[in-house]
């Protein structure tokens, strides 16, 4: 069975890849060269932090930041920005419906999204997004 860490992060990307089923689902990749049709998002694994710990049970109590790179290229009748903004409103939606990924954290955030343009000279209007998505859980053993 997968460490708590692991099932955050794996329903943290479940969650996202539900919200933009779309979109192309990377998890630690570095930032692409070329943006698929539908955009992409990447899911890093981020950090959990400094735990707080609690005795009796001992257990390890996380704020584990996963920043999020999300993507999306301009259309014909679609700016990027406009395209990108509907992608963050679905991730945004996606965590408000489910704070606790279904039991396994306490509570999930989204922070605000910081942007950049991506366009390379030639290439469609794009720009990018990071988001960073907080779980706060706990566990009796912060390797499992």
């Amino acid at each position: 069975m997968p460490s708590k860490r692991e099932q955050v992060i794996e329903a943290v990307g479940a969650l996202v890849r539900g919200a933009l089923p779309k979109a192309t689902f990377y998890r630690n990749e570095v930032k692409q060269k070329t943006i698929p049709i539908n955009g992409y998002v990447n899911v890093d694994d981020g950090d959990p932090g400094e735990p707080e710990v609690t005795l009796n049970p001992t257990t390890w109590i996380y704020e584990h930041e996963m920043p999020v790179e999300v993507a999306a290229n301009a259309t014909k009748t679609v700016k990027a920005e406009a395209r990108l903004d509907a992608m963050l409103q679905a991730i945004g939606t996606a965590v408000a419906a489910d704070r606790t990924l279904g039991g396994l954290c306490d509570y999930l955030q989204v922070g605000a999204a910081s942007t950049e343009p991506l366009t390379a000279e030639g290439a469609p209007v794009s720009r990018l997004a990071v988001v960073a998505i907080v779980a706060v859980y706990g566990t009796t053993d912060p390797l499992n």
